[in-house]
């Protein structure tokens, strides 16, 4: 069953370079993505009914690229540097969002620019009423914190066009701890009503070990864009992400799979409340808090 997904924090060398090829679709100048009008996103495809899983880090090993290749290496002065809007101030007037739970208060941001389709669907439901009284149906020690579903149970819930949708991935924007992503199932093309945050404090050590190298890396071809130009690392995993991973952790294992559009930017400790809570250890219920975490609603306001 989807619901029974788990992560794997510690494949990031493996997930990054097995999403390579989704990569070279990316354009590197960070161009926003997808559309905000009211109709249904041009990608969608048909899923079964349980359209949801926790997100799972795992890969085809075959889709590792050869490490003895010799790498290329590009000007990094030819290349703009990418916005990292979640690494930026918040602006006077941007609507915000505040999740009532019944442990406290959580602060989120958007980011319309690059997940226009993510954030519709979101703001729409949420002001519409259909989170209010959603539980946390998923808590992942040290990983994420997830809800979004009406029926409590993971494998439900549906978007604001009445069909999933797919992705917007960007390299702007990544599983930093705090970071507000939407859910899907194996089938990437199955986003719905369901969302998780990262909850990840500390990365393990060979994570840490492996962005390390990255820093060393970031003049080297990483991928290509749809027409054939080079993507350095410098503009997949930029020196600023990796020292924010470092420093505050989250789950770069996750970068490139999953639509981040939003971020916490108060009530971290409401979401480490969360995801301290005591969770049931039996299959039909697994990983669900023994008592029920709300969101009571949502209300939206001008920072």
């Amino acid at each position: 069953m989807f619901g029974n997904y788990r992560f794997n924090k510690n494949s990031l060398t493996k997930l990054f370079y097995g999403c390579l090829s989704a990569v070279m679709l990316l354009q590197a100048s960070c161009a926003p993505t997808g559309s905000s009008s009211d109709t249904v996103p041009s990608e969608t495809a048909p899923v079964s009914e349980e359209v949801s899983a926790t997100p799972d880090a795992t890969l085809n090993p075959d889709a590792t690229p050869d490490p003895e290749a010799t790498p290329v290496t590009v000007d990094l002065s030819q290349f703009p540097e990418i916005p990292l809007p979640q690494l930026e101030p918040l602006e006077k007037g941007e609507e915000i969002a505040i999740l009532h739970t019944s442990l406290g208060l959580i602060k989120l941001r958007f980011f319309p620019e690059y997940t226009p389709n993510a954030v519709q669907n979101f703001k729409t439901l949420a002001k519409s009423g259909y989170y209010d009284g959603v539980i946390f149906n998923r808590v992942l020690e040290n990983t994420i914190i997830q809800s979004g579903d009406p029926d409590g149970t993971g494998l439900g819930g549906q978007s604001i066009w009445g069909q999933p949708f797919s992705p917007e991935t960007t390299p702007c924007l990544h599983n930093i701890r705090g970071a507000l992503s939407m859910l899907h199932g194996p089938d990437s093309n199955s986003q719905g009503s369901q969302f998780f945050i990262v909850s990840n404090k500390q990365l393990d050590e060979d994570t840490k070990t492996e962005l390390e190298a990255l820093k060393d890396q970031q003049d080297q071809v990483a991928a290509e864009t749809a027409d054939g130009s080079p993507i350095p690392m410098a503009q997949l995993f930029p020196l600023r992400i990796i020292d924010k991973y470092l420093e505050d952790g989250g789950i770069p294992a996750l970068d490139f799979q999953y639509s981040v559009f939003g971020q916490v930017f108060e009530g971290l400790d409401v979401v480490d409340k969360i995801n301290s809570a005591e969770t049931s250890q039996e299959e039909d219920t697994m990983d669900k808090p023994l008592t029920d975490i709300i969101i009571e609603s949502i209300s939206f306001e001008k920072f």
